[in-house]
C-alpha cells in the first residue's frame, strides 16, 4: 500500500505542472547563470553573508543584544534553506523512484526499496561531498554556540562568497582544473614539512627548549620558513638545526615557484573562456546584434560600418591574428570555428541575433557557416560572402538569403563607369557617407507612370539622378545582361536605355536628397491622377 502511495506521489510529481514551475523558478533563482533574477539574488547574498560575518566578529569583544541574535537566525535559517533548496535542485528523486519502478515491472521483478534508497542516498551525498556544498555546510555550523570551537569555521562564511563572484568562482574552476598538480604539490609539501619538524625538533629542542618546546612549535617553524616568511621569533642555535633551515630555505623557494607557475597556467588555459563569458554577458544585455562570421578585409568594413551606425555586433574568427585585430579596434570577439553549433549557440544566434554575415575568405567555411546557422536557426537572416561564381547556387541551397561578390561587383562598376568620373564620384560619396550623395531604393506601382516606359523615356540624366540598376523578380527582364542573380530576383545593374520598366519593379536610384524626394512626389501624384482617373 505503501509503495502505490510514493509511485503515485512520484508520477503526479512528474505531470504536475506546479512542480515544474516551482522547481524551474528555484533553478533559475539558484543555478541558472543566464537569469536576471539570480544576478539579483547573489547580490542580496553578498550583503547577507558579509552582514553575517560582521555580527560574527562583533560578538567576539560585545555582547548581542536580543534583536542581534533574533537577525542571526533569520540569516542562519536563510543559509539554511537555500543549502537544502540546493540539494533539492541536484537531482529528482521521483525520476529515480519511476525508472526502478519502470524497470521492476517490465522485467517483472519485485520493487526493491532497498536500492532505491541507496541511489538515492548516494546522489544526495554525491551533493554534499561537492567542495562548494561543504563550504555552505561549514558556512552554518558556526552559529551552533553550544560547540564554541566551531567558530574557527567562520571563515568558511567568507568562502561560500566563492557563489556569487563569478571570478572567484572563477578562481576555485582553475584550482579544481588543476587539481593532480597541486595534490602532487601539497604531498610533496607535507612531507617536506614532516621532515624539517622532525630535524628541527631532534636537533633544537634539548639544545633551545624554550623556543623548540614542542612537536607543534618545530611543525610552526618548518611552515614559516619554507614559506619564506620567516617571522625570526624561532631561530636555530645549533648548527644541524641551521642546515636544516638552508635546506627548507631552498627547497621552499622551488615549492612557491612550482605553484605560481601551476596557478599562471591554469589562468592563462581559463583565460580565453573568462574573455568568452564577459562577451556573452555584454551580448545578453543587447536587445539585437549582428554576427560577423570571419574579419578578414570584408569582415572589417562592414564591423566599421556597424560601428558608425551604432550597430551592436560580434565578431567570430578562427584566425588568431584576425581576433587580435578585432579586439584592438575594441570589438567583441570570440576566437573560434563560427561553424560549430556551440559556438553559434553560445553566441545567441537563437536570442537576439538579428543576422548573421559570412565573410571569410574561403567559400567551403562560408558555406559549413551558412548550413550551421540555417540549422540552428531557420528564421534568421543570413548574408554571405562568395568568392566564385560557382559557388553561389551552393549557398543559397545552403540556407543563405543573399549572396554578395564583392570582387564582380567591383568589376561590373569599373566597366560600366570606366568613362564616367561624375559616377565614381557619387558611388564613392555613397561609400564615404558624405551627405551630398543618397541611394535610394522606389517601386514601381501598376498605377505608375513609369510603368512600361524604357529608362531612356523616364530620362534619369535631366532629372540629375542616376540609374545604378533595377531589381526584379519579372522573368521579361531575363534577356538583359549584366544580371546579378538574388535569392527570388535578380539586380540588373546599369541597365540599358531600352530595359522596360514594370510593375513590381525597383529603381535603386543614386543622387542628391532633394531631388530623389522630388521624383517620388511625381511618382506619387502620378498614381493619384490615375486613381481618380478610375
Amino acid at each position: 500500500m505503501l509503495t502505490r502511495l510514493i509511485i503515485y506521489v512520484a508520477c503526479f510529481l512528474k505531470t504536475s505542472p506546479y512542480y515544474k514551475n516551482t522547481k524551474r523558478f528555484f533553478y533559475d533563482l539558484l543555478e541558472n547563470p543566464d537569469s536576471r533574477i539570480k544576478s539579483r539574488f547573489d547580490v542580496v547574498m553578498i550583503c547577507l553573508v558579509l552582514f553575517s560575518v560582521f555580527l560574527l566578529i562583533y560578538e567576539v569583544d560585545t555582547q548581542l543584544t536580543r534583536i542581534d541574535v533574533l537577525i542571526e537566525r533569520v540569516l542562519i535559517t536563510l543559509f539554511i534553506i537555500e543549502y537544502l533548496l540546493r540539494a533539492w535542485l541536484y537531482n529528482d528523486v521521483h525520476k529515480i523512484i519511476l525508472a526502478h519502478h519502470e524497470k521492476a515491472s517490465y522485467l517483472n521483478s519485485p520493487f526493491r526499496w532497498g536500492e532505491v534508497i541507496r541511489l538515492i542516498l548516494s546522489k544526495k551525498i554525491e551533493y554534499m561531498l561537492a567542495p562548494l556544498a561543504v563550504i555552505d555546510l561549514l558556512a552554518i555550523l558556526p552559529s551552533y554556540r553550544p560547540l564554541g570551537m566551531l567558530r574557527v569555521l567562520l571563515i568558511f562564511r567568507l568562502f561560500k562568497l566563492f557563489r556569487y563572484f563569478k571570478s572567484l568562482k572563477l578562481f576555485a574552476e582553475v584550482l579544481d582544473s588543476k587539481r593532480f598538480e597541486l595534490y602532487t604539490l601539497a604531498v610533496f609539501l607535507g612531507f617536506l614539512i614532516f621532515i624539517g619538524s622532525t630535524g628541527i625538533y631532534f636537533f633544537e629542542h634539548s639544545v633551545n627548549g624554550k623556543q623548540v618546546g614542542s612537536l607543534f612549535d618545530a611543525v610552526y617553524w618548518s611552515i614559516v620558513t619554507v614559506s619564506s616568511v620567516g617571522y625570526g621569533d624561532i631561530a636555530p642555535q645549533t648548527t644541524g638545526g641551521r642546515l636544516v633551515a638552508m635546506a627548507l630555505i631552498l627547497t621552499g623557494l622551488v615549492v612557491i615557484s612550482f605553484f605560481i607557475s601551476i596557478i599562471v597556467s591554469a589562468v592563462n588555459d581559463r583565460m580565453h573562456g573568462l574573455r568568452e563569458n564577459s562577451i556573452y554577458a555584454e551580448l545578453k544585455r543587447y536587445e539585437s546584434f549582428v554576427i560577423i562570421c570571419g574579419f578578414g578585409r570584408v569582415g572589417r568594413h562592414i564591423a566599421l560600418q556597424l560601428q558608425k551606425h551604432q550597430q551592436h555586433f560580434v565578431v567570430i574568427d578562427n584566425k588568431e591574428v584576425n581576433a587580435l585585430k578585432a579586439r584592438r579596434l575594441g570589438y567583441l570577439v570570440i576566437h573560434a570555428d563560427a561553424s560549430k553549433n556551440d559556438v553559434l549557440i553560445n553566441v545567441g544566434i537563437n536570442n537576439r541575433a538579428a543576422a548573421v554575415l559570412c565573410t571569410t575568405g574561403d567559400d567551403v567555411v562560408n558555406v559549413y557557416i551558412t548550413l550551421t546557422s540555417r540549422y540552428l536557426n531557420p528564421a534568421i537572416r543570413i548574408i554571405s560572402r562568395a568568392n566564385s561564381q560557382d559557388n553561389v547556387k551552393k549557398l543559397y541551397q545552403a540556407g543563405a538569403d543573399n549572396v554578395i561578390q564583392p570582387f564582380e561587383i567591383a568589376a561590373m562598376a569599373v566597366a560600366e563607369y570606366i568613362g564616367q568620373p561624375v559616377a565614381f564620384e557619387a558611388i564613392l560619396g555613397i561609400i564615404r557617407e558624405e551627405k551630398q550623395f543618397i541611394m535610394e531604393t522606389l517601386p514601381v506601382h501598376s498605377d505608375s507612370v513609369i510603368d512600361g516606359m524604357n529608362i531612356a523615356e523616364v530620362d534619369f540624366e535631366r532629372r540629375k539622378l542616376m540609374l545604378v540598376g533595377v531589381v526584379s523578380a519579372n522573368p521579361v527582364h531575363r534577356k538583359h545582361k549584366n544580371s546579378y542573380k538574388l535569392k527570388n530576383q535578380h539586380f540588373y545593374f546599369n541597365p540599358e536605355p531600352y530595359f522596360v520598366l514594370r510593375a513590381g519593379d525597383l529603381l535603386v536610384v543614386l543622387g542628391r536628397e532633394v531631388g530623389i524626394a522630388y521624383f517620388r512626389e511625381q511618382l506619387e501624384k502620378s498614381r493619384y491622377k490615375s486613381g481618380r482617373r478610375r
